[in-house]
């Protein structure tokens, strides 16, 4: 594994917080104190997953302790939530849906995680790094205070690695008009990988890499992630919506969607660690399905700057739609 930064203390950022600083400098302390909070949120989740077997998968007693982690901090936050059963694996497992109690109801802005790992393992970066990442965006939004003009929305989903079921069925069960209220959905599946590549949904088909452009509206929000990761000294690539992930559901009933990604087994060439640092030749995520995606397993500077460019998306859509 490459060397990975250490996180600062939060004691540090506290004391830098203090300090009057640049308007840069304030948003880069912001995110850094964010990103030490998703820590927290992901140690957690590995305390959860080793208490329950050694995993948070869907139906079993991890997934709930996991789901119900998540409401208590979204619920003592605020926020309406609302958890949806449905069926997995022949019993019952669930998805867990937040939103703000303002905002136009008639234009909601999606923020989508998978909650759940697979059985091999606590599935520290696939994906609690970004239902902790979506998370400490909507509480960090919640403690400014402001009423968004746009309502929005945070999903945790269930069962996606048994085939994207609990957004495919939040998707196919919500009724026509309300789907068509939904203004966009972003999507955060694997925000800190250890070797990590910087991604994002290729919305406009600029980088040509296969399924083609998203729903109109894709554009604008690879655009808004790629400004975000571009400032954090990170230029990302396009990646193919190729039905992966929880976004699969959204853009087949034509609502634009995005996200980023920071790789999984695949593996990273020479030109992207040049890039990016990291190793050449070896997957992003060696440890990717496997026992051994920990809170070891996940990068400190990819998972910062990732949720850097979450929470300015949070920020930017409560507030108005990026123009193209």
């Amino acid at each position: 594994m490459p060397n990975r930064p250490m996180l600062a203390t939060a004691a540090a950022l506290a004391a830098a917080a203090a300090l009057v600083l640049p308007t840069a400098a304030v948003a880069e302390n912001s995110a850094r104190a964010g990103a030490v909070a998703v820590q927290d949120h992901l140690q957690e989740l590995q305390n959860i997953a080793g208490a329950n077997g050694g995993n948070r998968a869907a139906g079993t007693p991890g997934y709930q302790a996991s789901l119900d982690y998540i409401k208590g901090k979204l619920d003592e936050a605020g926020f309406t939530t609302a958890v949806q059963e449905f069926d997995s694996l022949g019993g019952p497992t669930y998805n867990l849906i937040a939103e703000t109690p303002g905002g136009d109801a008639n234009k909601v802005v999606m923020f989508g995680a998978h909650l759940d790992s697979v059985g091999e393992g606590p599935g520290i970066n696939d994906n609690g790094t970004g239902s902790a990442a979506i998370l400490q965006a909507a509480l960090d939004y919640a403690a400014g205070g402001e009423t968004p003009t746009n309502k929005l929305r945070f999903a945790f989903w269930g069962a996606e690695e048994e085939g994207l079921v609990g957004s495919t069925h939040y998707v196919e069960t919500l009724p026509e008009a309300e789907r068509g209220k939904i203004a966009a959905y972003l999507n955060f599946d694997m925000v800190g990988s250890p070797n990590a590549g910087y991604f994002t949904y290729d919305g406009d088909d600029s980088d040509g890499v296969g399924a083609g452009p998203g729903p109109e509206g894709s554009a604008q929000i690879e655009k808004l992630l790629n400004d975000s990761l571009g400032a954090a000294g990170a230029p990302a690539e396009g990646t193919d919506f190729d039905g992966r992930s929880d976004y699969g559901p959204f853009i087949e009933v034509g609502i634009p969607a995005g996200g980023t990604f920071t790789g999984a087994e695949e593996t990273k060439s020479p030109e992207q660690a040049e890039k990016w640092g990291g190793q050449a030749g070896e997957a992003f995520d060696a440890c990717y399905h496997q026992a051994c995606d920990t809170v070891e397993n996940v990068d400190a500077q990819a998972l910062e700057r990732n949720f850097a460019a979450i929470a300015n998306a949070v920020k930017t859509y409560a507030a108005q739609f990026p123009q193209p």
